[in-house]
């Protein structure tokens, strides 16, 4: 997932990603400031940090942390669910102006281990194999998580929407017995009235 977004100096942002437990997440950002002078994002003045805040769907905190003007961070995430990510700068400008705008350029990563490179440079080619097969086999594992998280997700879908269409067909069926008590009360009551004027 690679983004960028627009908030205030003070303002904070959060994006939701729907993750399988036991998942590396890393992210990457870089924080850009609005330039009212040259109408232009220039990269952010020094001093200016971001607060990133990870909450797993349980409400806990599961990284909390002041970075720099860029950054990565990363997290695991122990729960399968939505997995709530937010950013506020730590600007100490009060009033939201049009120079206060920033830009947050942002790639995160699902699942990812990266390849140590100087590994990989080895001399030894079995060893290089061996590296790359080992960094094939996390991936496989990763893919094996998120099709388990996803036929988790497709198996409570179908629950839910099997449980809908049965309350719609009771719903219905309510609706009809009614409707008939209704029509013959009715009967009943116009057959009544008749009778008691002497009508038929």
């Amino acid at each position: 997932l690679a983004l960028y977004f627009h908030i205030g100096e003070r303002e904070e942002k959060c994006i939701i990603e729907d993750l399988p437990s036991d998942t590396l997440v890393v992210g990457n950002y870089k924080v850009q400031r609005w330039d009212i002078h040259k109408h232009d994002f220039l990269e952010s003045a020094p001093g200016l940090g971001m607060f990133v805040t990870v909450s797993s769907p349980s409400g806990e905190v599961l990284l909390s942390k002041l970075y720099g003007p860029q950054g990565t961070f990363s997290f695991t995430s122990y729960l399968s669910g939505e997995h709530i990510i937010c950013f506020q700068s730590n600007s100490t400008r009060f009033v939201a102006i049009g120079g206060s705008k920033l830009r947050i350029h942002l790639d995160i990563r699902v699942g990812e281990h990266f390849l140590d490179e100087s590994a990989i440079q080895a001399k030894d080619k079995v060893n290089e194999v061996n590296v790359r097969l080992e960094h094939l086999i996390e991936q496989i594992h990763h893919v094996t998580k998120e099709q388990d998280y996803e036929r988790e997700r497709e198996e409570k879908f179908r629950k839910t929407s099997e449980e809908t269409n049965s309350n719609i067909l009771w719903w219905a069926i309510i609706q009809t017995l009614i409707l008939i008590s209704v029509g013959i009360w009715q009967i009943k009551s116009l057959r009544d009235f008749f009778i008691s004027k002497k009508l038929v």
